[in-house]
């Protein structure tokens, strides 16, 4: 797994609102991921979407120990991302300071109450579409989360695009539309994300959801960096 650097990161957020990862995982890591989405002793939880309101489709939690590849990327992913996060709190006028490794944070969640494994697989059938929200899950939340690709666009499915949407102060939304590709991952704000104003650094909030599939099956893997309460 090669990553671009902190800088290369955050100037992709600062343009975009978003960061493009390609080939975070192999096909093969995908259809493995994939194959034991039915193996529900691998998830603490498994939420419906329509049940709660959040949509239609379905999500599994999954339970520690994570499986090898998923953790890998939590691992891997962190240090870089960690870096953009103590920027963006020093832009933000925020005391955070986010440690380098991932491990320490874990401890701050779980001295926090927050215990939880929060990486998830999200299954999209025909129809099915995810309602605008933010990852949260407790007072600890770090500021960048990772959503992946797991299956094709245009061979596995259609439709299902990942929609981010910025509330601008005193200016209307702005939408923004991606296709993740298979394997590929998009780094994006779980909350908000600084920008320039005249006053300086203002925070700019940002929701994500996924429009709805209209052909297939659509298996996204989100990484999130804190343990949920």
């Amino acid at each position: 797994m090669t990553l671009p650097d902190a800088n290369t990161l955050l100037h992709e957020l600062d343009e975009r609102g978003y960061a493009r990862l390609p080939g975070l995982l192999s096909v093969s890591e995908c259809e493995t991921l994939i194959s034991a989405y039915s193996d529900d002793h691998r998830y603490r939880s498994v939420i419906s979407m329509e049940r709660y309101r959040f949509g239609r489709g379905e999500y599994k939690y999954f339970a520690y120990p994570l499986p090898d590849s998923v953790e890998r990327l939590r691992q891997g992913l962190y240090p870089s991302l960690a870096n953009v996060a103590n920027i963006w709190s020093e832009r933000l006028g925020q005391n955070a300071n986010w440690p380098d490794r991932l491990n320490d944070l874990t401890s701050a969640c779980h001295a926090a109450g927050q215990t939880r494994p929060t990486p998830l697989i999200l299954k999209y059938q025909p129809g099915d579409y995810n309602c605008l929200h933010q990852d949260l899950y407790g007072e600890i939340h770090f500021p960048l989360q990772v959503i992946l690709g797991l299956s094709a666009p245009g061979e596995d499915y259609d439709g299902g695009e990942l929609v981010l949407v910025e509330q601008r102060p005193r200016q209307q939304s702005r939408p923004i539309v991606i296709q993740p590709a298979l394997g590929e991952g998009i780094v994006i704000p779980v909350k908000d994300r600084p920008v320039t104003s005249k006053r300086g650094w203002s925070r700019n909030q940002m929701r994500h959801g996924v429009s709805a599939v209209q052909r297939g099956q659509r298996f996204t893997l989100g990484i999130i960096f804190h343990d949920a309460r």
